[in-house]
């Protein structure tokens, strides 16, 4: 629209001075009036022509990627966004640019816990804007909408999830549920306000001193615990595994024992006896014995 205004005024200034050129120099030679009525003949055409491509300009706006247009005519907000790329419009409304992109939100805060401890958290919160809402949250809340109305509850919720859990939880596991749990709460302020919250990200938590050394002292002896726990169940494996391999020596010498009786001695020991008569050494063998094995005492070349 500002270019529209000047495109008015410069033109209008070139009509009027060409309308009034007569009147400046009524007493002009010849030659010289001749001058006077092209110059007066051609500021008016111009002017014309420079208010023309003005409104032309003025007619067409273009929204940068990643934006929207809101519309403003004469101080009222048009309920209607201007989408990305070459828009035509009514050539006296002025357009603002919103984005649409994702953007972050950085707050660090001291927070009460539970217990009344102060614990300090730091907090990125990843939104943007919903597009077919812009007019809406420029018209409440205009550009500065983060600061104005994220932030403030961006605070309040906070607070109100970590003063129902322990400081420990926010050192723990526990600090997902407290991250869903503002995201949740969050997320339902800002959807009425036409923003969407994309995710909240719990970054870096500072627990009291003494706090902190009593949680990793506990997280360290679950630690050992968990050691001696595993430690024991490896050695109750060990022993498992030799009582089943004494099982097994012990069935297998049972059968053993079991498959050897006196006839079989003694059938064995008669094929040695045998054998050794077949041998050209000479032996000295005494059988007869209680076992009825042969007795080898000594033998010679």
């Amino acid at each position: 629209m500002t270019l529209l205004v000047l495109a008015i005024l410069v033109g209008g200034a070139l009509i009027l001075i060409g309308l009034a050129l007569p009147r400046m120099t009524p007493d002009a030679p010849g030659s010289r009036a001749n001058e006077v009525r092209r110059v007066r003949a051609v500021l008016p055409v111009l002017g014309v022509l420079l208010i023309v491509v003005g409104f032309l300009l003025a007619s067409f706006r273009i929204v940068p990627g990643g934006n929207v247009g809101v519309q403003v005519l004469f101080g009222r907000i048009i309920d209607t966004p201007l989408s990305e790329g070459l828009n035509l419009i009514n050539p006296f409304k002025d357009v603002r640019f919103m984005t649409v992109r994702t953007l972050e939100l950085f707050e660090h805060a001291d927070v009460p816990s539970k217990e009344g401890l102060t614990v300090g958290l730091e907090v990125s919160v990843l939104y943007h804007l919903d597009g077919k809402a812009a007019p809406a949250v420029y018209r409440t809340l205009g550009d500065g909408y983060a600061k104005v109305f994220i932030l403030p509850q961006l605070r309040s919720t906070i607070r109100g999830a970590t003063v129902n859990h322990e400081a420990k939880d926010l050192y723990t596991s526990g600090r997902e549920v407290i991250a869903q749990q503002i995201q949740d709460e969050l997320s339902k302020t800002l959807t009425q306000r036409g923003i969407v919250l994309e995710k909240v990200l719990l970054r870096k938590i500072v627990l009291p001193k003494m706090v902190e050394d009593a949680i990793n002292s506990k997280l360290a002896a679950e630690q050992d615990a968990e050691r001696m726990r595993f430690v024991l169940q490896k050695e109750r494996q060990e022993a498992e595994r030799k009582r089943v391999e004494a099982t097994g020596i012990a069935d297998f010498q049972k059968t053993v024992t079991l498959g050897i009786s006196d006839q079989l001695l003694k059938w064995k020991a008669i094929e040695v006896a045998h054998e050794l008569s077949k041998s050209p050494n000479a032996k000295i063998i005494v059988l007869g014995d209680k076992s009825g094995l042969p007795i080898i005492l000594s033998d010679s070349k």
